[in-house]
């Protein structure tokens, strides 16, 4: 009496469960597969990503040298003197990092970019535009009023300056 008690307790048996789990077990099998395929999937991508980007800071890091050394060669050529430098802020983190400018026109301190002249930031800046062209060559490039904030003594340097470097581009 006490087992078909416990019979009965189970309910009713159905005959349909081996049909349903064999369903519901192909369909586990074939997810936890996909599954499986999106982890692997992601994981090599991450792969790519961190390829990417330690190739990508290996030449950020080689360009920003050679710029920074054209920079200050530029600097010097177009100020007859002087030091100027590009400094990475981070330099762990290079891709992400700030740049900071320096420049020292002869006769003053080092100092900030931003403290210096308009004339001096202009020249400053077609410095680092020029150094960046030394270091990646374009097939040609327009200057549209890059000289508007230069005096005429400048003027004079710039014009020497492009002329010495249309002989190399």
């Amino acid at each position: 009496n006490s087992l078909k008690k416990k019979i009965k307790e189970f309910g009713v048996v159905n005959l349909n469960s081996i049909k349903e789990f064999d369903e519901v077990n192909d369909r586990f099998t074939f997810l936890s597969t996909q599954r499986d395929d999106l982890i692997k999937g992601k994981n090599s991508l991450n792969k790519i990503i961190q390829n990417l980007e330690n190739t990508m800071e290996k030449q950020f890091i080689e360009t920003f040298n050679c710029i920074k050394e054209n920079f200050a060669e530029i600097f010097k050529k177009l100020f007859d003197g002087g030091k100027a430098k590009l400094i990475l802020e981070n330099p762990d983190n290079p891709l992400s990092s700030n740049i900071e400018i320096i420049a020292q026109p002869p006769g003053k301190k080092l100092q900030n970019l931003n403290l210096l002249s308009g004339g001096e930031k202009a020249l400053t800046a077609i410095a680092l535009l020029f150094a960046i062209l030394k270091t990646k060559p374009t097939p040609f490039c327009i200057l549209d009023e890059i000289e508007a904030a230069l005096d005429d003594a400048n003027i004079y340097k710039f014009a020497e300056f492009l002329k010495e470097f249309s002989k190399e581009s």
